[in-house]
């Protein structure tokens, strides 16, 4: 019997085009609107000293610079390479954007419990009519660019980071909006910081799950939904395989698992990649490699082989 190679590659492959045309122009008008309202809200802030306001334009700055890096993401990752030695392309450029936004939530959430800890004692007058009026502008800018990006959030490692800041900035508007009641409608000026606070206390957790997601991509891990020793049994399963070695499974961005493995059998070596492959599929990877050889031919290869 021969040794048998194959691929399979479904639509979730890596010789797709990649990210759709409609994708990247949803973003860029995300981008748009999320920059307008980025001003809107920075001088807004200055000038009452609001940290509440400030925390919000601080988040809305995260999500400014998230949807940048996640729009340049999604080109190069369309785009693909022209090099040989870049054979993913650059699809990867979407896991570094998100770990890029996870980065900045933590640093604008540790600005704000600083500048919070500044104002004990001493908190500023704020305006409340006009703490409310800018946050409400910012809410509804908000809201337009999660109804945006929501579908594309599912399939986009980038996109799902974006869309992860817009919905915190959401929240952090409507935080800001009850801050400008208490001021206004009770002269509580503390409200400000108090909101401030709790907005980023809020962004945290979200952030922690993002910088872990991108870092289990990074560190090659096996996607959580694919159960590595089921995926090894069934194969093993299948009928003429008599061993499965160098199975390896990990992700390459969001929705693109691939997996590579040996398989060792006494049979006809195209049934069974055929029913391998099926086995791969099953279990959603469907970008795969699988070598097929010959028992005596596969022992000495899985003896050789030391990782």
């Amino acid at each position: 019997m021969g040794a048998g190679h194959g691929h399979s590659h479904g639509h979730t492959g890596v010789t797709q085009a990649g990210p759709t045309k409609g994708r990247i122009r949803r973003m860029s008008i995300a981008l748009g609107v999320i920059g307008a309202f980025l001003v809107l809200e920075a001088t807004v802030a200055i000038m009452i000293n609001s940290l509440a306001l400030l925390a919000d334009a601080g988040h809305m700055l995260t999500d400014f610079v998230g949807l940048s890096m996640g729009l340049v993401a999604l080109i190069l990752a369309r785009r693909g390479s022209s090099k040989a030695a870049r054979t993913f392309g650059w699809h990867r450029a979407e896991v570094l954007t998100a770990m890029g936004n996870a980065l900045l939530l933590f640093a604008v959430a540790a600005w704000v419990f600083y500048e919070a800890i500044e104002r004990i004692g001493d908190p500023p007058e704020i305006p409340g009519a006009i703490l409310m009026v800018t946050a409400a502008a910012g809410l509804a800018a908000n809201i337009v660019v999660m109804v945006m990006l929501r579908a594309d959030s599912k399939d986009s490692l980038a996109v799902r980071g974006a869309y992860l800041e817009v919905l915190a900035d959401a929240v952090g508007s409507v935080g800001v909006l009850v801050a400008g009641f208490l001021v206004l409608v009770f002269d509580w000026s503390y409200a400000d910081v108090v909101v401030g606070v709790l907005i980023s206390l809020w962004v945290v957790p979200r952030a922690v799950r993002l910088a872990a997601a991108s870092l289990r991509i990074l560190t090659q891990a096996s996607p959580a939904t694919v159960d590595v020793e089921k995926v090894g049994a069934d194969l093993a399963a299948v009928p003429d395989v008599t061993g499965v070695h160098d199975l390896h499974v990990w992700t390459l961005t969001t929705g693109m698992d691939v997996a590579t493995v040996h398989l060792t059998s006494d049979g006809d070596a195209a049934p069974v990649l055929e029913r391998a492959r099926a086995v791969l599929e099953s279990h959603g990877l469907e970008h795969a490699t699988v070598q097929i050889e010959s028992t005596a031919h596969g022992r000495r290869c899985e003896q050789d082989v030391t990782w």
